[in-house]
């Protein structure tokens, strides 16, 4: 559980990061803690910096993605694992969901 002042200072760190702003090393590092950490602050660092790639959406359906908080912060990064090695990707999965 977060308190009033750290919260405040999140969301002041994560308002810089989503508007451009300058945020130093120590802060990303303050806040990326807490993310690790708590759910409600990695949404708000995504939003944050998924606002900082792709501006603020005016309407419509990206405005409901953007709400929805749906989707890739970085779009344009490429998939991991190469799709010919997908059953290597699910070698960790339990029994039930692994390839027969």
């Amino acid at each position: 559980m977060l308190t009033p002042a750290t919260r405040l200072r999140l969301q002041e760190i994560v308002g810089r990061i989503s508007n451009e702003q300058p945020v130093s090393l120590h802060e990303r590092i303050y806040l990326q803690k807490f993310a690790d950490r708590d759910p409600t602050v990695a949404g708000w660092l995504r939003r944050a910096r998924r606002r900082q790639l792709v501006g603020d959406p005016q309407g419509g359906l990206d405005r409901l993605l953007a709400d929805l908080d749906v989707g890739e912060v970085e779009p344009d990064l490429p998939c991991p694992i190469d799709p010919d090695d997908i059953g290597d990707w699910f070698s960790g999965a339990p029994g039930w969901l692994r390839r027969s």
